[in-house]
């Protein structure tokens, strides 16, 4: 399986992946799934916002335990952040079928859709629209970078986005959801352990500063003569790690646009996107508002006109004790828990269903980049202890 998907979506240059939500690669990535699904006698569908299900047993007898992630990726992203999530889920359910495994409650294997947010913005898409944490007028005006709209994209690709929205009826099935992912950090690395387990997410949101200025000739303009909004956009970066660093927070601008975004000129627009993340919501609404005052007085130093915009915002998410405990104890009850600065669609559902997550150990702690890396070894740990977890759930 793993390498049926290694070419889809891979660029020769970076060598990072780029498949983008409603694009030729994710079509790629979908048709893959069904192929999965069908191949091992599954109930394959669609849902109304586009996430992919595999069922084993009767999808609408309720109570059923669910497991899958993701398959598109960021900007030239890595192999495994989602797709690892999504394979480790048929072999654990082929592990499980060796095992002669007895399924007292219907199992289902998922592709969330638009997890990552690369194309229109905003991050697990699928997963907020199935849990009304989208609506569907607020899933129309999401644009990508040429102006196609969500609904636009979606019809292109041969799905119908008048049916998008909340899906009440089908998360009040699922009695568990438990979500593999790779590591996004060292801590197993650390520790010495191939699994963990989730604790939580921390709170995080994507904020949109708009720096305006005035364009103008970058060879006959005078400095003190500029209103020029790259200065601005760059002091708000270095105040971004300043703030960030004396919180012990992460604050990241890693996107930018610039118009007329020519060499020989002064910009006239310079819109900048912040990522921020903390441990808790008092620590982050600390760095957003410092990072912003800073902004904004450097703004008024410079002749900047500036608007800030929150795009996206999660919560913090703490898991349910309740499914993470019976996860380590089916695990042995030796196995490490630990908190993550990413967001899942485990996150996202964890409001409507009880929702775990296993993670699999990272040797180099990177991730959305063609470095990040799991071993086979810790691959087939995670497998098997996702089997274990999806026996002990669904096969009582």
């Amino acid at each position: 399986m793993w390498d049926e998907l290694a070419p889809v979506g891979r660029h020769p240059d970076s060598g990072g992946y780029r498949r983008y939500a409603w694009s030729g690669a994710d079509a790629d990535c979908r048709t893959w799934f069904q192929e999965q699904a069908e191949a091992r006698g599954l109930l394959y569908e669609t849902d109304r916002n586009g996430n992919q299900w595999a069922w084993l047993g009767d999808p609408l007898a309720g109570d059923a335990v669910v497991t899958g992630s993701h398959l598109d990726s960021v900007p030239d992203g890595g192999a495994f952040d989602g797709p690892l999530g999504v394979v480790s889920s048929f072999a654990a359910l082929d592990e499980l079928r060796g095992r002669g495994a007895r399924f007292t409650r219907p199992l289902a294997i998922t592709n969330f859709g638009d997890e990552e947010g690369a194309r229109f913005g905003l991050a697990c898409v699928g997963s907020r629209l199935a849990a009304g944490q989208l609506t569907k007028e607020k899933a129309y005006e999401l644009r990508d970078a040429d102006g196609i709209s969500l609904p636009q994209a979606m019809e292109a690709a041969g799905y119908d986005p008048a049916a998008i929205g909340a899906d009440p009826e089908r998360l009040a099935r699922i009695g568990a959801f438990v979500e593999l992912h790779v590591e996004q950090g060292r801590a197993l690395d650390l520790s010495g352990d191939r699994v963990g387990i989730a604790s939580a997410i921390w709170p995080h949101g994507r904020w949109r500063f708009d720096f305006h200025g005035e364009a103008n000739h970058a060879g006959t303009t005078r400095l003190v003569d500029r209103r020029d909004p790259m200065l601005t956009y760059a002091a708000t970066v270095l105040a971004a790690r300043t703030e960030a660093a004396l919180a012990g927070a992460v604050a990241t601008f890693g996107k930018v646009s610039v118009e007329p975004n020519g060499v020989n000129a002064i910009p006239s627009l310079v819109r900048g996107w912040l990522d921020s993340r903390a441990a808790d919501q008092a620590t982050l609404d600390t760095v957003v508002t410092a990072v912003e005052k800073a902004a904004r007085e450097r703004a008024d130093q410079d002749g900047i006109d500036l608007s800030v915009v929150r795009e996206s915002f999660t919560p913090v998410v703490e898991f349910g004790h309740a499914l993470r405990d019976e996860l380590n104890r089916i695990l042995g009850g030796a196995v490490p828990v630990l908190g993550t600065g990413a967001g899942h669609d485990a996150g996202i559902l964890s409001a409507a269903v009880p929702t775990a997550m296993l993670f699999v150990r990272n040797p180099t702690g990177v991730s959305h980049s063609p470095r990040e890396f799991a071993t086979e070894d810790d691959c087939v740990a995670g497998v098997l202890a996702l089997a274990d977890a999806l026996e002990g759930l669904a096969c009582r």
